[in-house]
């Protein structure tokens, strides 16, 4: 890795270093996944490690298991500059599903598994705060925030509502995930939407109950599932302008009982996802869902009514800011290595909530589909693992975001009124 290194070199020696001590951190939080809101252990072993670092404050409890450290430069501010913080992000939290993988730091909890990387976020940023609590080489403060409860749980809103704006008042805020689809080394982003808005829809169907040999004497809401699964693909291809995205998918069907094969049943039940980039786009399927729902069912003298929760809105990154990453991606690994127009993710992800009410960007860091220890493949895959080559790179570029953003010149950092568009 360190041939594609181009600046911020001194920050990755440093990192490479302590190499194997990342990695030993790293597979000790794989080998105990926690589920959202239960990393306890998780917790306990990111604030240990940020003291042992040295940084200057370590709160714990916030959001329920979230843990933010607090370290201050020693180099001075620009006059008039006031307060300068910038946060640094990463996901604590595992999946309930079973691993596959037989290396020994596989996980030791059955039907538990860091399936998705936040084993290395999360060593990452501790990588991150150990060398820039040993340096200092920035004028304000970085605020590291280590969230739980990103898969499903809206970690990042429980963290904002529990104060974390309020208390560490930053002027941005940034993160990355692993992307086992781009080599590594190489760093994805782009200006405007990375991951999409997650819906749910639950749709409930009744009917009236009866025979299967005689039909004519029941209403069958399996029947109008089918309708509605079929008219449902209609939102996106004739509602949604091809210059947008959208996806509706109707994941799940439970209806009657596998071993009643001649009983029509009185009720059906559809689950699935609506993902979106634009509030219209979801504005008007939730709408039309709905209508479409409602009238199908009626048309086969059955009732049915939708339940449309907005999980996750769609991350957003700001233009300034997204640059800004980009740009110092760029001064790390070089410009032939940065990806700036990076297709977004139709998947989604909570620190959507953050970018709701602060400036910053989320981006991608390439891994590659294969790792040291024999994982690979995708996120969430019974067999992923992440790649531990990353560890010092994934921490050279967090630290260096400080450094950049909060440099005794503010030069190299976005400026707050540039960009009318940010929140």
């Amino acid at each position: 890795m360190t041939e594609v290194l181009r600046a911020a070199a001194g920050t990755y020696r440093r990192l490479a270093e302590f190499h194997g001590e990342l990695t030993a951190f790293r597979r000790d939080l794989h080998a105990h996944p926690e589920l959202g809101f239960e990393e306890v252990r998780t917790a306990s072993r990111v604030a240990e490690a940020l003291r042992a670092c040295g940084v200057d404050e370590v709160h714990t409890g916030i959001g329920r298991t979230g843990v933010v450290g607090v370290i201050r430069g020693a180099l001075p501010a620009p006059a008039g500059a006031g307060a300068r913080l910038i946060g640094l992000r990463a996901d604590m939290d595992a999946l309930p599903m079973r691993e596959e993988n037989d290396f020994a730091w596989r996980s030791t909890k059955s039907g538990l598994m860091h399936g998705c990387g936040h084993d290395g976020h999360t060593a990452m940023l501790v990588g991150a705060a150990r060398v820039l609590a040993q340096t200092r080489c920035f004028a304000g403060t970085a605020v590291l925030i280590f969230q739980p409860g990103e898969e499903g749980f809206a970690g990042a809103r429980a963290m904002i509502d529990d104060g974390l704006f309020d208390r560490f008042p930053v002027s941005s805020v940034y993160a990355m995930h692993n992307w086992p689809s781009l080599p590594p080394g190489t760093i994805g982003i782009n200006p405007g939407p990375m991951m999409a808005a997650a819906d749910r829809v639950e749709i409930t169907i009744n009917g009236k109950g009866g025979h299967g040999a005689h039909p004519y004497l029941a209403v069958d809401p399996v029947l109008v599932a089918a309708h509605i699964i079929a008219a449902a693909q209609s939102l996106v291809s004739r509602n949604v302008h091809p210059h947008d995205s959208a996806v509706v998918s109707l994941c799940s069907m439970q209806a009657g009982d596998p071993g009643a094969y001649s009983v029509i049943p009185r009720q059906a039940r559809l689950v699935g996802t609506v993902r979106s980039f634009r509030r219209e786009v979801q504005d008007m399927i939730e709408e039309r869902l709905g209508r479409l729902v409602e009238s199908v069912a009626i048309g086969f003298g059955a009732t049915a009514t939708l339940d449309y929760k907005r999980v996750y809105p769609a991350t957003i990154n700001t233009p300034a800011e997204a640059r800004f990453a980009a740009d110092t991606a760029a001064a790390v690994v070089g410009e032939a290595r940065v990806v700036r127009d990076l297709t977004p993710s139709m998947g989604a992800e909570d620190f959507s909530f953050m970018l709701q009410v602060k400036p910053g960007a989320y981006f991608r860091l390439g891994q590659g589909e294969t790792c040291p220890g024999g994982g690979g493949g995708f996120l969430h895959s019974s067999r992923y693992d992440f790649n531990d080559d990353v560890l010092p790179l994934g921490a050279t570029l967090f630290a260096t975001l400080v450094e950049r953003g909060l440099a005794p010149t503010p030069a190299t950092a976005p400026d707050p009124q540039a960009d009318p568009s940010r929140p």
